[in-house]
């Protein structure tokens, strides 16, 4: 673990930090490390974490506790790379990390793992249902984008069940939230989602309208 955070401090960079920072509107503090030279300094440590066959849930929650962004950025890298050894149990562990130092980096970063629990567990899609009607925004957002990499895989009921129950939302990001998830499955279902549009269109805000209309 602190072999990890030392790692990432020998190569932090504060020039480069200040711009992460802005991006990010000054939310958090960073170390000044981008994405792609995270990501080679941490890859024999990600790939040790994916043979271990074991989620060190500790370290994911220490890493919450610091100060700088990417240490978060590698926990979600880890939990990416063990993707397969997550169980139903584990949603209420991303629920938490969705509410503390939330912002749109790190909750978007959730939606593949919390969408691969959903189809390998089915009977998850409840919690779902749960979410998309959460006090926290965040995690209607997280609810919202579960689906974001499933394809042919989505459940388009479930899609219909979490957008329409988060219509009328004046925050930007549930609205663009339903958008993106949209446009998405556009890619793979462009009639279901010209359908859903042209269906709850006076409902929907002009954000997520013209998101979701883009490739249909």
């Amino acid at each position: 673990m602190q072999e990890v955070f030392n790692l990432l401090k020998a190569h932090a960079d504060p020039e480069t930090a200040v711009g992460m920072a802005a991006y990010q509107r000054n939310q958090f503090s960073f170390l000044g490390i981008k994405t792609p030279v995270r990501r080679e300094l941490t890859k024999p440590i990600i790939k040790a974490a994916k043979q271990s066959g074991v989620i060190d849930w500790d370290f994911v929650e220490t890493a919450w506790e610091q100060d700088a962004r990417e240490y978060q950025y590698v926990a979600l890298d880890m939990l990416k790379a063990q993707m397969d050894l997550l169980v139903p149990d584990d949603l209420a562990r991303f629920q938490a990390l969705a509410m503390r130092k939330s912002w749109w980096d790190t909750v978007d970063n959730m939606a593949h793992e919390v969408g691969h629990i959903v189809v390998t567990y089915p009977e998850t899609k409840a919690t779902m249902l749960a979410w998309s009607q959460h006090d926290d925004f965040w995690v209607r957002r997280l609810a919202i984008l579960h689906q974001l990499f499933l394809k042919d895989q989505t459940d388009t009921a479930l899609m219909t069940a979490i957008l329409t129950v988060n219509f009328g939302s004046s925050e930007f990001f549930i609205n663009k939230a339903i958008g993106w998830a949209l446009r998405q499955y556009s890619k793979t279902n462009p009639g279901w989602v010209r359908d859903f549009i042209a269906l709850h269109e006076d409902e929907m805000s002009s954000l997520s309208v013209r998101e979701g209309s883009k490739y249909v």
